[in-house]
């Protein structure tokens, strides 16, 4: 490709409208371009990186006796009600009426027209495993679309269903599929960890694994033992119960004037005692009833975990009047004495708790020395709240470290969830009808994009992996009016096309310092440089993005040196496998 004939319109000011480093980075390399709020066009050097990662997994999908299918994008609202997800998905689905006003939605995801494709089309535990999957554009009406390629309404992914004929079989391909992963992401280059996740809208109870890119800028926190594998989603991470019940006698319970302290920094300042003495009351409603979630002063309520246990298609903090009319209290001195007509949930921790303070339910005032069992009864005791870096790890004696990642693939079990609900069923080997045991498989290809420059960057523009970078290297004439640097680059250009090396000739006329700028920009992994040493003694200069390191080659051995750099890079690729033979 001849950067003259390129559309890749690089900017050299950061738009206004970029938040992170891969948005701006995008825009300004000329990747992406927006067409709306969260929608964007994908530009040739971006698209080809798509479709690089497109490569990637539909390898991996294969080797794993996945089959590709193309399912559509607009689904019959009937199958969304019958999987009773058209009422509970919320305002991020799209929704849309056909000139006859039937309703329909965009596909945010695909379970239920794949389970009711299945449903039609198997009937024995002959044809089962089955893996089908797609990469295709889905759509989410994100409340607030932002970070570009992040968190955008309309965006491509890959999404893999199973079906199989009972647990083991599930446990199998979820196995395959942990493997797949793994090695899609390693392909492209990625530093990732798995880690323990919630199922979220997606549903199933079998468990759920997220990948995660780490990122400084990740949106998702997670944590990791410092000891052993064990890593969760902050959403999903276990809470470890440090010690035993205190031991402590129980004192007598006495109300204390707290004007004006209603937060835990106020309580804490004004009473002159430890927030890990407090318990905090938080007060919900859900759409079948109102619930008061305790929690020590000194920790931070897990909503994703409530929900869970709760079991409620809607969690939210109750409004003021409600608080007040439970409590006679305004906001911040809500307690779990004398509450009436709400279920208390409490934290593990609180139940081991003596002489703590609470809210007590009058403005104004708190409770001194208040003792579980003694002075209140939880309706439930579970593990609802967050965990912190520093905390015990839940599998062995290490500690939990905190870090930052993007999520830009999840694996679930979903088990008989939709198959129940949409009656997808097979007949055994004694000829019983038997549910299919499904899971589903996502990776967002989009987003893996823009995460891998979040991974891979510098103050000077992109440092792609070699793997899923637009092109492997960009010749550089400095001179492009000079006859003998214009006609070695096209002689440098053609051979290393030749040789299955993807590459741009910068024939633009412009100045070299143009030229550098946007090759690192753009980020091709190798650049290059033809300047006045390749006519006078046959050197030409190629500089390795990631590392910085420039180094003088011979002409006579330039062709073959970058072949063997790219190659190296590329050997778990398999239409480069076998040109390796060309080296020797």
């Amino acid at each position: 490709m001849r950067a003259s004939e390129l559309l890749a319109p690089t900017l050299r000011e950061v738009p206004a409208e970029a938040e992170v480093v891969s948005h701006i980075l995008m825009l300004r390399a000329g990747i992406i371009r927006k067409s709306a709020s969260g929608v964007y066009t994908h530009l040739p050097l971006g698209y080809r990186v798509v479709k690089k990662v497109n490569e990637i997994i539909r390898e991996e999908m294969d080797r794993k006796g996945g089959q590709e299918i193309m399912l559509p994008i607009i689904q019959p609202a009937e199958l969304w009600m019958e999987s009773g997800r058209w009422d509970i998905y919320g305002d991020e689905l799209f929704r849309l009426k056909d000139r006859h006003g039937r309703d329909f939605a965009l596909g945010p995801t695909h379970e239920e027209i794949i389970t009711d494709l299945v449903r039609g089309e198997v009937r024995s535990y002959k044809q089962l495993p089955l893996l089908l999957y797609q990469i295709q554009n889905k759509y989410r009406d994100e409340r607030r679309p932002r970070f570009g390629l992040m968190r955008g309404r309309e965006f491509v992914m890959k999404d893999l269903y199973s079906f199989d004929k009972d647990d083991e079989g599930l446990d199998i391909t979820y196995r395959k599929m942990y493997e797949a992963y793994s090695r899609i992401f390693a392909r492209c280059g990625l530093s990732f960890r798995p880690v323990e996740a919630d199922p979220g809208a997606i549903g199933g109870t079998g468990g759920s694994i997220e990948f995660m890119v780490m990122a400084d800028s990740g949106e998702a926190a997670i944590v990791y033992c410092d000891k052993c594998n064990y890593a969760a989603n902050v959403e999903k991470a276990e809470a470890v119960v440090n010690g035993v019940p205190s031991t402590e006698e129980m004192l007598v319970l006495r109300e204390v004037a707290t004007p004006g302290a209603g937060t835990v920094d106020e309580v804490t300042s004004f009473l002159g005692v430890q927030a890990d003495r407090l318990i905090k009351t938080l007060i919900y409603r859900t759409e079948k009833e109102t619930v008061a979630a305790l929690v020590r002063g000194d920790r931070e309520i897990n909503e994703i975990k409530l929900y869970n246990l709760l079991g409620c298609v809607q969690l939210e903090m109750a409004d003021v009047q409600t608080v007040k009319e439970l409590t006679s209290a305004e906001v911040g001195f809500a307690g779990p004495v004398g509450l009436k007509d709400v279920r208390i949930i409490a934290d593990r921790e609180i139940v081991m708790m003596k002489n703590a303070v609470t809210g007590a339910n009058k403005t104004d005032a708190h409770l001194a020395n208040v003792n579980p069992d003694r002075d209140f009864k939880p309706d439930e005791v579970a593990d609802i709240r967050l965990v912190k870096e520093g905390e015990p790890c839940p599998r062995c004696p290490g500690k939990l470290v905190e870090a930052r990642g993007i999520e830009v693939g999840q694996i679930f079990k979903l088990g008989t969830k939709y198959s129940e609900a949409l009656g997808a069923r097979f007949l055994d080997e004694n000829g019983r009808e038997q549910l299919m045991i499904m899971g589903c498989y996502g990776i967002g290809v989009t987003r893996t994009v823009a995460a891998a420059i979040e991974q891979n960057h510098d103050k000077d523009g992109i440092i792609w992996p070699m793997p899923i970078a637009p092109f492997h290297a960009v010749v550089v004439p400095v001179n492009s009016r000079d006859e003998q640097q214009r006609g070695l680059a096209e002689k440098i250009y053609n051979s290393l096309r030749e040789g299955a090396i993807e590459v741009v000739l910068d024939d633009r006329n412009e100045r070299p310092g143009v030229k550098f700028k946007d090759a690192d920009l753009v980020g091709y992994p190798l650049r290059v440089v033809v300047g006045a040493r390749a006519a006078d003694e046959g050197i030409v200069e190629v500089k390795h993005r990631k590392s910085g390191n420039v180094e003088n080659i011979k002409v006579d051995n330039l062709v073959r040196y970058i072949k063997k750099t790219v190659l190296d890079e590329l050997a778990g690729i398999e239409k480069y496998a076998d040109r390796r033979w060309e080296l020797d």
